[in-house]
């Protein structure tokens, strides 16, 4: 299932992520089709290490968020490169952003990086 998003609907799209895997573990049973492959999107997005390293700048940024300009910075790719990694990491739930002037600010999706960690959960229920 591959997951589209506009700039506009975004909020309606992580609800719908969070409702379709919401309550599922690994070890709680074999995982249904389609929530399968929504997770699968989630962490296909945290496969590759560039994309995984902008998510930990995202969620350790000291005021909750942080600019494309402080992160473009830290790689050695152009800004289109780190633009399409940043999609992928929206369009996947992990990351939000809004613009605001010429600047892009990029937060974490809380409710989204718990549900990963509790696809993860091998504790019994």
């Amino acid at each position: 299932m591959e997951i589209a998003v506009g700039d506009e609907v975004r909020p309606s799209l992580l609800i719908s992520i969070i409702a379709q895997v919401a309550g599922v573990t690994l070890v709680r049973g074999p995982l249904e089709t389609d929530r399968a492959s929504v997770l699968a999107g989630m962490f296909k997005a945290l496969g590759d290490p560039v994309r995984l390293r902008l998510l930990s700048m995202i969620a350790s940024a000291p005021k909750g968020e942080i600019c494309v300009c402080d992160l473009s910075g830290e790689f050695d790719l152009t800004g289109p490169t780190i633009s399409h990694h940043l999609r992928i990491l929206r369009e996947s739930g992990l990351v939000d952003c809004d613009r605001r002037g010429t600047w892009v600010y990029y937060r974490p999706v809380p409710d989204t990086l718990t549900l990963l960690a509790d696809v993860l959960d091998v504790s019994p229920a």
